[in-house]
């Protein structure tokens, strides 16, 4: 009879606390882990987001995660209007994009200058890469190349890759008239990768066997040369959200991207930690 009542007791002690556990789960991440996340912003860091909030949504399956690569300038267009719960931008904001956002910068890169692998040219001064760009230099002959037309290729307006590259390249002048623009890192990478005689620029992570990166005086595009400030081209990752309608699941996934193991999915796809 004893047994019996001290058997029945420890059954009605482990329900108790399986329904205690369980309120408390239900009542302290029900907000975080349930919802929608919409994203938006710079390709740059596209990659990076995708991959992360890939692991977010494994780990939290009521979550929904989307993120739209539309640029940088859209990014915190769309987080300061409330179109996306939050924006990233592969630049600094200007101050008047800063009104009642709050920012995170969650990783680095390195921009490449990138060229086709048949070029012999390994190598730019900013001064030279200034000059191309805005149509003073336009043989390969005249940096030491082939003699062959460059065929400059740049990105869109709102392009944080573009806006970077011409604030640390240092242009003094307009890019020139005829330049090929292309939309996105992927598209400058494909549209050098076919051309001998072209020039672009992209974001590091997306440098592969199909382009070369040249030195920028005299230093290689590499994350260690960013991480000890020798290479010039290097700048922010930035997540932007508006506080006062950020909702939990947002501020959950951005903590996640702030944690170790999203900054390790942040070093696997090609960024430089903050941590």
């Amino acid at each position: 009879m004893l047994k019996s009542l001290k058997k029945v007791t420890a059954l009605l002690l482990a329900g108790a606390m399986v329904l205690v556990l369980a309120g408390c789960s239900s009542g302290t991440t029900q907000s975080a882990t349930t919802g929608e996340i919409n994203g938006g912003g710079s390709t740059s860091v596209q990659k990076i987001i995708d991959a992360v909030g890939s692991e977010y949504t494994a780990l939290n399956p009521d979550i929904k995660f989307t993120y739209s690569g539309t640029g940088s300038s859209d990014g915190i267009k769309g987080a300061i209007s409330g179109t996306y719960s939050f924006g990233c931008s592969s630049r600094d904001l200007k101050t008047e994009e800063k009104t009642n956002l709050t920012e995170m910068i969650f990783a680095y890169d390195g921009i490449a200058i990138i060229v086709n692998p048949e070029n012999t040219v390994s190598g730019l001064t900013k001064i030279q890469l200034a000059e191309i760009y805005t149509g003073e230099i336009t043989n390969w002959s005249e940096v030491g190349g082939k003699d062959a037309p460059i065929v400059v290729v740049s990105r869109e307006d709102g392009s944080g890759t573009r806006t970077a590259t011409e604030e640390l390249v240092g242009f003094t002048e307009q890019l020139k008239g005829s330049a090929t623009i292309k939309e996105g890192n992927g598209n400058v990478q494909t549209t050098v990768a076919v051309n001998p005689n072209a020039i672009g620029y992209v974001s590091l992570t997306f440098v592969n066997k199909t382009v070369k990166a040249l030195d920028v005086d005299g230093v290689k595009a590499t994350v260690d040369n960013v991480l000890n400030k020798t290479y010039a081209l290097s700048r922010p990752f930035v997540a932007v959200y508006d506080a006062t309608k950020v909702d939990d699941a947002t501020l959950a996934f951005l903590n996640f991207l702030m944690s170790k193991d999203g900054q390790k999915i942040v070093t696997k796809n090609g960024g430089i930690t903050v941590l």
